[in-house]
């Protein structure tokens, strides 16, 4: 959610091992050299606790979880083992609106206007409609006023402001968050830029078309019939027993942050395991169907999962990230991997995969380590996905 350019998305016995400072509890599976590698990295960097998870040929093939959930009362990190997922979320948030699609609620290329109590105007393109589609590919030339943003975080308790209400503030000209600086000087659809309040918007006009709160909306269509029984939308709709904790490393020392809860939460809000994800990563690397349970159609998975927007010439004084975008869903031109990544306050995670949706890899860490600590986490992904790749050429090579 924090970050401008948080993405990237994608998965045969199985095999559940959870090791803690270099030992298994399983005695019988003896430690790999991806433990080994994987607990060298994040003591050296001094990351709490990480979850992971590799998928194969849509099959959920490897799990593993290492260092703490909880440091101080030593409570293991687990793949069953609950953390929000940051921007992770929107993927959640793109099959809500590719399911209200499927069931005629919305459009994706209806002007929103018609769907909100309030009008949300670009006032440099004030004739130029935004729609679903450009909010879902970051192109609605809607920009995030960071410091609006961050002040929509609440630690310690609940959201006090309701979703529309901030909405409400940021886009009509006498809201208190209201300024030009809320909008790109760009018509909408012609510049991708990153907005995690553009995904509130979206999430919002969800919950007006079909008169049910993302959370509900959620549960009923995804949650529920893929039994991610410990997942949710919110601090009470998940076992907090089974919650890491979350913690920041500044210097040499490593402090522990209170949980927190979003207002723009359709961006960044979902909590989950690794476990529960695997099963939402499947269900859309297999064109909607997890084992023998559709979440959605699969010329609509197709529609949200194909590139509505690339960035291939670079206008002047315009910088671009160089992305091929989805609903959602994108990687960076030259890529080799698709999915969505997430950064929050204490939560780093990736959910990636292959461009052929072949093998994944979905990991989470719960220790935010500034931006000089950046590259451990992509070190350690690089070393989950290069064992994820390994495993398919045995199974390859097996049969």
């Amino acid at each position: 959610m924090k970050v401008k350019f948080a993405l990237i998305i994608f998965f045969t016995t199985t095999i559940f091992c959870t090791n803690i400072l270099g030992q298994s509890f399983n005695k019988k599976i003896p430690e790999t050299s991806i433990d080994n590698i994987i607990q060298s990295k994040m003591y050296q960097a001094g990351i709490v606790g990480i979850g992971a998870a590799i998928i194969i040929n849509k099959k959920l093939v490897w799990t593993n979880g290492y260092g703490y959930a909880d440091k101080a009362a030593k409570v293991p990190f687990t793949a069953s083992t609950i953390m929000n997922i940051a921007s992770i979320s929107k993927t959640f948030t793109g099959v809500c609106i590719m399911k209200a699609v499927e069931e005629g609620k919305v459009s994706l290329d209806e002007d929103i206007n018609n769907y909100l109590p309030f009008k949300v105007i670009n006032p440099n393109s004030p004739s130029e409609k935004i729609t679903l589609r450009h909010l879902a590919t970051h192109t609605s030339s809607i920009t995030d006023r960071q410091a609006v943003y961050e002040s929509a975080y609440y630690y310690g308790g609940s959201i006090p402001e309701p979703l529309g209400e901030f909405l409400k503030s940021y886009f009509i000209k006498d809201g208190k968050n209201y300024a030009k600086e809320n909008f790109l000087n760009a018509k909408p659809g012609t510049i991708r830029e990153y907005s995690n309040i553009g995904t509130g918007l979206a999430g919002y006009i969800i919950e007006l078309r079909t008169g049910k709160t993302l959370n509900e909306y959620a549960k009923k269509n995804i949650f529920k019939p893929l039994k991610m029984r410990n997942s949710g939308w919110a601090l009470n709709e998940v076992d907090i027993a089974k919650h890491s904790k979350l913690y920041e490393k500044k210097g040499d020392s490593i402090g522990q942050i209170q949980l927190y809860e979003v207002t723009t939460y359709p961006d960044g809000g979902v909590r989950t395991s690794v476990q529960e994800l695997s099963k939402f990563f499947i269900s859309l690397l297999n064109n909607g169907q997890y084992k023998k349970t559709r979440i959605l159609k699969e010329e609509t998975v197709e529609e949200m999962l194909r590139f509505h927007y690339t960035e291939t010439n670079k206008p002047e004084n315009v910088k671009l990230n160089m992305v091929n975008q989805g609903i959602f869903w994108a990687t960076k031109l030259g890529a080799t991997r698709i999915g969505h990544n997430g950064s929050d306050p204490g939560v780093r995670t990736f959910m990636l995969s292959d461009l052929n949706k072949e093998f994944a890899v979905i990991v989470f860490f719960n220790t935010s380590l500034g931006e000089k600590g950046e590259d451990i986490f992509f070190d350690i992904y690089e070393e989950l996905y290069k064992y994820a790749k390994d495993l398919k050429m045995k199974q390859t090579n097996s049969r």
